[in-house]
Formats: structure tokens, sequence, C-alpha cells
């Protein structure tokens, strides 16, 4: 497994997410867990809001996984907060931040966050509040690192006109059918394309200028939750220079999948959604899969993108 510096932390290229979990048994949990540690996967990606009811998720890996502190010092434990499914629907007050900290510390049974995340954009958001909320929160040792998710770059430069920490990651949606953060950059100027037009600010070289981790989330989805693009009737030239790739590496599809990502040089983490323990591991095996650049631009273009 190809690891990457991430907040200090040698970190996988590829992580698992665990919103899914929340109905699996702990053998079922165990499982999964057991076969990513074993492809190299010590990284756990959560969200307060994953499950029917708030925290469900992490509470679920929790009473699964029953980790002793020695066994939580070998993870990272990445959660999410900011999102109110009921209303306001985002939420970065000082208090929202504090009070979903605290409740996922609870849930996942553990003193520390290794990762806080803000959950997508907020509108109201204050930065001196969050910068308030992640003061005390590293102060306390209960949080050890930040970062945010959909970020765009003045998003992000708004916040750090106020808060001290570093943001270190910057999770994104990202699969090679849904990658407009990197097709614009390709068809930068190019009249009539529509993957010329940047509606992000450029946001794949800012968090490269920046330090900042992109975590690819729904890797293996064909757009926005529309399924996946792996063996789809929609895709049928992208699904044949997989097959052949696959072949060429002697790795399963799902392995170049990954591997189309993990090779951009932003050094990007691939975050898996899957709870089937053998797709975990067949997604690890592309970890550090080096695709070439031609074969890279091959995928690109059978995926529908235009190469001008």
């Amino acid at each position: 497994m190809k690891t990457i510096d991430l907040a200090g932390i040698a970190a996988p290229n590829v992580v698992l997410g665990l919103m899914r979990i929340e109905e699996m048994s702990d053998d079922e949990v165990r499982t999964l867990v057991g076969t990513a540690r074993d492809a190299g996967i010590d990284f756990f990606d959560h969200a307060d809001i994953y499950g029917e009811t708030l925290h469900a998720c992490e509470r679920r890996f929790a009473e699964a996984m029953r980790l002793s502190p020695s066994e939580r010092e070998q993870v990272t434990l990445q959660t999410k907060c900011g999102i109110v499914k009921d209303g306001p629907y985002f939420d970065f007050s000082y208090e929202h931040i504090i009070e979903s900290v605290e409740g996922s510390l609870e849930a996942l049974q553990t003193d520390y966050l290794d990762i806080l995340l803000l959950h997508r954009p907020d509108a109201l958001v204050e930065p001196d509040e969050v910068a308030r909320a992640f003061d005390e929160l590293e102060a306390s040792g209960k949080v050890r690192a930040f970062g945010v998710s959909n970020h765009t770059p003045s998003q992000i430069e708004l916040l750090r006109r106020s808060v001290r920490q570093p943001i270190v990651a910057n999770q994104l949606q990202l699969s090679i059918t849904h990658a407009p953060i990197i097709a614009q950059g390709v068809a930068a100027n190019m009249q009539g394309l529509w993957q010329s037009t940047m509606l992000d600010g450029g946001v794949v070289d800012y968090c490269r200028l920046n330090g900042i981790t992109i975590q690819a989330w729904s890797p293996l989805q064909a757009g926005f939750f529309t399924g996946v693009f792996l063996g789809s009737a929609d895709y049928p030239e992208l699904n044949a220079a997989i097959d052949r790739l696959a072949g060429k590496y002697d790795v399963p599809p799902i392995a170049i999948a990954t591997a189309w990502i993990t090779r951009h040089p932003a050094n990007m983490q691939v975050v898996l959604g899957t709870t089937n323990p053998e797709r975990v591991a067949g997604a690890a095996a592309g970890s550090a899969v080096p695709l070439t650049r031609p074969e890279w631009y091959e995928l690109f273009r059978a995926a529908g993108y235009q190469v001008p």
C-alpha cells in the first residue's frame, strides 16, 4: 500500500469509508475492517450524519471493533460535521461543531479524533466561530488535525483568514467518469468545450499549491449517485480499456479505477464506500499500479472527456 504524508501521518492512499455499516453485524464489520487492514488500509472515514440516526455508523463501528487503547493508536479515525439533515441543513457554528465532536468521541469510544472535516460548505459560515471551535478542540487534545469537504479555494481562503490550524484535506467527488475538477484544467480556455468552464476556482491546483490532500469520494460512481461505471453498458469503451489494463497489471478492474486516481501527482486518497470485503481488497490493489501517461489519458478519453 502506497502512503502519503497527511498531517504528519503516514496515511494510505486508499481509505475505507463507513457510511453504510449501520445494519451490519459485528462479525460483518470486523470482516470488512479486517480485510481493509490486511490490504494496508488503517484509515477510516466517518461522519456524524452517517446512518439513520445521528452518529449511528460511528457507534456501530466502535461497538463492533471494541478497540483497545493500543489498537486505537494503530488506526486513523476521521469524521465530519456540519450537515444537519432535518434543518438548518448546514451549520458551522461554534456550538454545533463542539456538540458534534463530543457526540462523535462518545460514539467512537475514543478520546481523540485524528482528523475532523467540515462537511460541505455552510453559506452562513462565520470563520471566527470555526476558529474558536478549532482552537478549543486542538487545545483539549480532542482533535489533532482539521480539513474540509467539497470546498472551493475561495471558501478555504475565507476560513484561513481566521483559522490558524492548517487545512490538511479537502474531500471532493472524483472518479474516472466524474472528473470535472481535473477535466476543466485539460481544456482550459478552449472555446465551446463545456469542460473548459472552471466552476470551482481550480481546486486541484490550489490544493497542490497549499499542501492540502484531496480525498476522492464516490470513486466508482458514474456521476452523483447514479450507479457505478464498472461493467456498465453505458461505458463500453471505458470498460474495455479498464479490462485490458487489469489484465496487463494482473489486478481486478476495480483496481484500475483506483489507480486512475492514485496515479495523479496530487497524491490523492481514494475513499471507498463499499461494504463488500472483496471489493475493498480489489480496490486496494490499485494503490500503486503505475499507469503510464498514455494509459491514464486513454481512460480519461474513454470516459467521454476531450483532450484538445
